[in-house]
């Protein structure tokens, strides 16, 4: 039965065309869904065509309509903005301009529209496919199509993908080119973060934004902005004062350097314009300090997509291809979304009018309802830039001791939870203290009290600031007993990988024996594997994704104007394939060997195989990922010998271990900001758990629910009993039971060669993926 749906799956498209199309600004990751759309077309057997200049290419036709071949997207992944090209057309917006587009449309036999755009472009495609019956008559009765034409192309499916770098669009966690632009703010804010401090400066930052502080909002979180200003919520009646009491403070701490956020479309309560020159004028007026302003501009859309955005657009053009060939005449509209980590699709002007409504609610002065309206993230988000930016540390002591330790491998972004966790602790009142070098630190007493300023800049830092060992706590239980006492520690925060994980469980076994370890515990996972049961994400993981899907550009970039040649890539990862299996997606990879799904010689004979056809087009590269431990015996060395042995005269091989360069650099966006929130919540949870558990001055903790674990789980943070994991757990593997992301695979086969035969485990993933339903908004 599997085998037959699968079939299906791959015959689907047979007969029918769809037409792709990027309007509106650009973004980076739309030539990803563009990639994966034709792909996946033609992988179901349906013609595919390139539509270029967006709508008015829909209107002129002609070569602006064309097929596109499976060869026509290769190297496209890497490249920013729209390949295809975009333009804003009047003339779509005239019913003559849309009865030429269905024209054009008809005469090549399409009837399936896929377009990547805006809310403003995916409105356009809803009133084209209203109007598609009345153009066919108009057309008929014109004579510029015949009935038998018309009676062909009788209905026009409709699916929209958002692609905008503001995240402005109500219904998707993500749209398409945000996390690239964040990447792009990033860099820069780092950059004039050396020279601020150098001078002691005040930089004020503009961002894009016109409708939506998303931009802003996430910047500020990652980069510890002292002042954000977002048009969903204004700042408060005599802000000025308060921003210039507030860059005060912080220059009184020490700090030498300011830096200030402005959403380009920053209001006042009023509803006047805040600019970045009124910003700059108001600090240098009162405070005199030496204040410059950068407007970022279009250098936000611009470089090369991020590896989320390559993965997002290629798993939403997956999902819309099989949207458009399931549709029938009454199917509506709709637009995929991410929700979670699951891609869904939702009806399209249900969110086009909740995302109106947003504007309206700020036209309405209605702030808080325009918040709510953005989301959930947008509002947690808010709230925890609030809370570390604008509330002051409290006179009065909570009575509250608590420790912060990294353990295991060190991964980009454990700075950031670290520096949230001791601020959001020290509003909480708690006195915080920093232990160095894990449980090892912890048993001999390598514990300091940490301040505010302790932890100041320590956002955009890779690596571990208190140092970290992948050394379990079991054999030092007498020693970090006794610490916990000297210190008069109540509560543990413990950021890092597996190691964090186990060593908790050690710690909650040792209560028995030590009445010390009776402290509520709680485990923010932190690793580049990515390989902590009780959470999808690691802090660190998308940082080494990055890295290694940099590394993979350059690596066959090399290839170019070379002889035919294939590249074997080692990832990290220990047994879990997160890395090799994403990377592959963020760069194209032709296979990627993981631990999770066994191969055989037999695989990798087929893999060779479809490298030799491969070499016969016009893509002269292979790339083969390979995760360190997917096999024990077959090696990055063996897999090396024998593509080159069977490559002979065909194709050459070079061979790349990443190695540990995939833990350092610079954390990117998602990880300072992803460790900025675990951070947060962390310490509001624990602090609960101390007042709870506190009986006359003591803290006694020694339930299940007080060793925690604080995960993300689809769209949320969420606290798991350590004990209750133990069951997800492979520990001899170091691995988590289930995955989410192994669903993903079946994409990465089909947007490698289409010409694939998946088994039926793979065909039933793929059934989950690509027939997801979701009516959420």
């Amino acid at each position: 039965m599997e085998k037959h749906k699968h079939h299906e799956a791959q015959t689907l498209g047979i007969g029918k065309a769809i037409a792709v199309l990027t309007s509106g600004g650009d973004a980076q990751g739309m030539n990803a869904a563009v990639r994966a759309v034709v792909r996946v077309g033609i992988y179901t057997g349906a013609k595919v065509y390139f539509v270029h200049e967006g709508y008015q290419g829909l209107v002129d036709g002609g070569d602006n309509i064309r097929e596109a071949t499976w060869e026509s997207v290769s190297m496209m992944l890497q490249l920013g903005g729209t390949v295809i090209g975009s333009a804003r057309c009047q003339d779509f917006r005239t019913r003559e301009g849309r009865l030429q587009a269905a024209c054009n449309l008809v005469k090549k036999g399409i009837t399936n529209l896929c377009v990547i755009g805006g809310d403003g472009s995916l409105t356009g495609a809803d009133t084209f496919r209203a109007e598609w019956s009345g153009l066919l008559t108009d057309l008929v009765k014109a004579g510029r199509i015949s009935s038998e034409e018309a009676n062909k192309s009788s209905f026009l499916n409709i699916v929209g993908m958002v692609g905008s770098i503001d995240n402005d669009f109500c219904g998707t966690d993500m749209t398409i080119g945000t996390d690239s632009a964040l990447h792009r703010i990033m860099e820069i804010v780092d950059a004039i973060t050396t020279t601020a401090q150098s001078h002691q400066r005040t930089f004020v930052l503009e961002v894009m934004g016109r409708h939506c502080g998303y931009l802003a909002l996430v910047t500020a979180l990652a980069c510890g902005a002292d002042w954000v200003f977002i048009p969903e919520s204004p700042p408060e009646e005599n802000w000025e004062e308060h921003l210039c009491r507030r860059l005060s403070e912080t220059r009184g701490r020490g700090s030498r350097l300011n830096i200030i956020i402005v959403a380009e479309g920053a209001i006042d309560l009023n509803g006047k314009p805040i600019t970045s020159e009124d910003v700059k004028n108001l600090v240098v007026k009162r405070l005199g300090y030496d204040t410059r302003v950068t407007v970022l501009g279009h250098v936000q859309r611009g470089g090369t997509p991020s590896a989320f955005d390559r993965i997002l657009g290629s798993r939403m053009g997956v999902e819309a291809v099989m949207a458009l060939l399931e549709g029938t005449s009454d199917t509506p509209a709709c637009v995929v979304s991410l929700s979670g980590n699951q891609a869904v699709r939702l009806p399209l002007m249900e969110c086009v009018q909740v995302t109106k409504d947003v504007t309206t609610a700020m036209h309405n002065k209605k702030f808080i309802e325009a918040v709510k309206l953005r989301g959930r993230s947008f509002e947690n988000n808010w709230n925890v830039y609030r809370t570390l930016a604008h509330i002051r540390p409290p006179s009065t002591k909570s009575g509250y001791n608590l420790a912060i330790l990294n353990v295991g491998a060190p991964a980009a972004g454990m700075n950031a939870a670290v520096r949230s966790t001791v601020r959001i602790g020290i509003i909480q009142g708690h006195r915080m203290f920093a232990v160095h070098d894990g449980f090892e630190g912890l048993a001999k007493g390598q514990i300091e009290e940490i301040g505010w300023g302790g932890v100041g800049g320590w956002t955009g830092q890779g690596g571990s600031r208190l140092g970290t060992k992948r050394v379990l706590p079991k054999k030092y239980f007498e020693e970090i007993s006794a610490n916990i006492s000297n210190f008069n520690i109540h509560g543990l925060i413990i950021i890092g990988g597996f190691e964090a994980f186990t060593g908790s469980l050690e710690l909650m076994e040792g209560r028995s024996k030590y009445e010390e370890l009776c402290i509520p515990i709680v485990v923010i996972p932190a690793t580049v594997s990515n390989n902590v049961p009780g959470s999808d994400f690691s802090i660190g993981a998308d940082t080494a994704l990055n890295t290694i899907t940099t590394t993979c550009d350059r690596i066959k970039q090399s290839a170019a104007g070379t002889k035919r040649r294939v590249f074997i890539i080692e990832t990290m990862g220990g047994y879990c394939g997160y890395l090799a299996t994403m990377a592959g997606l963020a760069g194209g990879a032709d296979a990627a060997y993981i631990y999770e799904e066994p191969f055989s010689i037999h695989d990798l004979q087929m893999n060779v195989e479809h490298l030799t056809e491969k070499m016969k087009t016009t893509v002269k590269r292979g790339l083969i990922l390979r995760n360190e431990k997917c096999s024990e015996n077959y090696s990055t060395d063996f897999i090396f010998n024998l593509y080159s042995e069977e490559g002979k005269g065909i194709f050459d091989c070079r061979k790349n271990v990443l190695g540990h360069m995939q833990q350092g650099g610079t954390p990117t966006p998602f990880d300072r900001n992803f460790g900025t929130k675990m951070g947060a919540k962390a310490v509001l949870w624990i602090t609960g758990k101390m007042k709870e558990c506190s009986r006359h001055g003591r803290i006694f903790a020694n339930t299940a629910d007080s060793a925690c674990l604080l995960g993300m789980r689809k769209r949320s943070l969420v606290f798991q009993p350590l004990a209750d994991l133990k069951e997800e757990t492979d520990f001899e593997h170091r691995l988590p039971k289930q995955q989410w992301w192994l669903k993903l695979r079946p994409i990465l086969k089909i947007l490698a060669k289409y010409n694939i035969s998946l088994d039926t485990s793979e065909a039933a993933h793929l059934e989950h993926i690509t027939r997801k339903r979701s009516t959420e908004s």
